[in-house]
This record gives C-alpha cells, sequence and structure tokens, in this order.
C-alpha cells in the first residue's frame, strides 16, 4: 500500500474551514505557527491570487510566509484580507 503525505492544504476548501483552522492555531500555537497556517491557507486558495489581491509579488508573499520569516504585521494583515479573514479580539476567559 503506497501512502502520501498529509497536506492540511488539502483540506481548507470552504471558508469555515479556514476559519476553523486558523482560529483553533491562533488559539493554541505561537507566532510561528500562525504564519505558517496562513501560509497554507494562502497555498490552498493559489498563492497567485493571494498575492495579488495582497498587493505582493509572489516571491514576496513566499518569503514572508516562510518557516522561521518575521513579516511584517501589515503584510499579514494584507493576507489575511486577501483570504478574506480577519481579525477580532475577545476576552479571555479564566
Amino acid at each position: 500500500m503506497e501512502t502520501s503525505k498529509f497536506d492540511i492544504a488539502d483540506y481548507l476548501d470552504n471558508n469555515e474551514m479556514i476559519s476553523e483552522y486558523l482560529n483553533a492555531v491562533l488559539a493554541e500555537g505561537d507566532d510561528s505557527e500562525v504564519i505558517t497556517a496562513i501560509g497554507l491557507v494562502a497555498k490552498s486558495i493559489g498563492m497567485t491570487k493571494i498575492a495579488q489581491e495582497a498587493g505582493l509579488s509572489r516571491p514576496s508573499l513566499y518569503k514572508a510566509l516562510s518557516d522561521g520569516s518575521k513579516p511584517q504585521f501589515e503584510t499579514i494583515m494584507k493576507v489575511l484580507r486577501a483570504i478574506g479573514g480577519q481579525i477580532q479580539i475577545s476576552p479571555l476567559t479564566p
């Protein structure tokens, strides 16, 4: 039996799945995991499309969302808008 590598981007095929995935990573992940998750969502939608909508070049988008990168907050906000998302703040519960 042949197996293939799991790729979450294959399952991020609608806005609800994307939202749930990003919210889970935001709730439990660190900054690096959040950047990686945003990159996987961008990949699932299409890097060229997201780069155009965010006003970035495709290589810049790949660089900003690559492992270990430290993109500017402005870049993250542009990409979030391009993927159809936004950040909302909720109070932490004790």
